[in-house]
């Protein structure tokens, strides 16, 4: 068992996006904090495998991203659920923190 501060990930890069992997040696999950500046996108992407993830908005605004411009809106403690397989991305109106959980992890 252990415990991990999300406050010490709390940095951003001006006009980017900043990546943080918090648990990557689990052979179960994966959770990664992204960190991205006022009007950063990450890009609409899917991976080619079985598996879900979810998208916990933990700071700020702006949109969940789908296939086909999809655009749902997204604030803090929204969660985006989908399979990995589905297209999904999200951009930020302003300086916005998510926490993505992949499982299983890729």
């Amino acid at each position: 068992m252990r415990t991990i501060q999300l406050t010490e990930t709390n940095e951003f890069t001006p006009g980017a996006m900043k990546r943080f992997f918090l648990v990557e040696d689990s052979e179960f999950f994966k959770i990664i904090n992204f960190n991205l500046d006022a009007g950063v996108t990450f890009p609409v992407h899917s991976h080619d495998l079985d598996g879900e993830l979810s998208i916990l908005v933990l700071e700020g605004e702006g949109w969940f991203l789908g296939e086909n411009d999809t655009e749902i809106p997204a604030k803090s403690g929204d969660i985006l659920i989908s399979q990995i397989r589905e297209p999904h991305g999200v951009r930020a109106k302003d300086r916005m923190r998510i926490l993505v959980t992949i499982a299983p992890p890729i």
